[in-house]
């Protein structure tokens, strides 16, 4: 079991962002990239769909990057990755809580020549929860470099306040065009802007203020990531704000989380949702692999 150590924490602290070369074995890596073509032809394992399905073939333009988020309930295979322990390990020891549970999954290809990703805060899209905070694990399932569209962050960024949602996300003329703005409300002129380059299975957590999004993919393969966006596991809905999408998982009357929908990943006395090794289990099995 990975370890932080005091730089890695003190870095993630001072950075926004903490990378690993080494975080998910080569054999699930496997596994999981099988999946992304049946999951975007709408074959879910589970039967269900996912919360959002953004490019469908047929439908959507080729040079979009493909995202789904909340495959994790339509595909076993990918809920084995996003829904490991370590993730939400991670995620609370590097956020100072007591225990982390899933906000939602992206599963994301970007195939080459595919458009980008606008920059943006996580944290923007968090107002519906209480506490609005996300601590994000983005794991690379290819190999990764700045001409073939990787993550990118910004340096500090995560110290800025927290600005409204972008505009567009999918594809933009000027994928920077917010982070500009952005820096210049809080004086900053000159970006430490970092593309993420790590071999297949390598990772970075980001904190949900830190500003980050992704090129054009120029290079000749794809670029596929599987994201886990956590909260804490005591966020609960927040009283006022409300997720066109998520508050359908909202109860009438309170504030709770179900973790029928927001299981909790890890949490330091030991607990984890008692449902998740065994469905996650079914990840692995003849059937689900098909």
């Amino acid at each position: 079991m990975i370890q932080l150590t005091d730089e890695q924490r003190r870095r993630f602290a001072e950075d926004g962002f903490l990378i690993l070369d080494r975080f998910v074995e080569p054999e699930q890596v496997a596994r999981v990239v099988e999946r992304f073509e049946p999951l975007f032809r709408g074959q879910f394992e589970t039967g269900l769909y996912p919360d959002e399905w953004n490019w469908r073939e047929g439908r959507d333009p080729a040079d979009r990057t493909r995202q789904i988020c909340n495959g994790w309930k339509s595909d076993r295979v990918f809920a084995s990755l996003v829904l490991r322990a370590e993730v939400g390990r991670f995620c609370a020891e590097l956020a100072g809580w007591p225990g982390a549970r899933v906000v939602q999954d992206n599963v994301i290809w970007k195939p080459s020549g595919a458009k980008p990703l606008g920059f943006h805060q996580d944290n923007s899209y968090a107002d519906w929860i209480d506490p609005p905070f996300m601590l994000t694990c983005w794991m690379a399932l290819d190999a990764t470099s700045a001409a073939g569209g990787t993550i990118e962050y910004v340096r500090g960024s995560h110290k800025w306040p927290v600005s409204p949602p972008i505009g567009q996300f999918h594809a933009p003329d000027d994928y920077r065009r917010e982070l500009r703005e952005a820096a210049a409300s809080v004086g900053i002129k000159s970006l430490d802007i970092v593309p993420i380059e790590v071999p297949p299975g390598g990772c970075a957590f980001h904190h949900g203020g830190t500003w980050h999004g992704s090129d054009t993919n120029r290079a000749a393969k794809p670029r596929r990531s599987a994201v886990t966006h956590c909260m804490s596991s005591e966020a609960r809905f927040d009283a006022e704000s409300v997720s066109y999408i998520y508050n359908r998982y909202k109860r009438v009357g309170d504030l709770a989380m179900d973790e029928s929908f927001f299981p909790i990943l890890w949490r330091q006395d030991g607990y984890r949702t008692p449902w998740l090794d065994g469905y996650m289990a079914g990840g692995t099995s003849a059937k689900a692999a098909q």
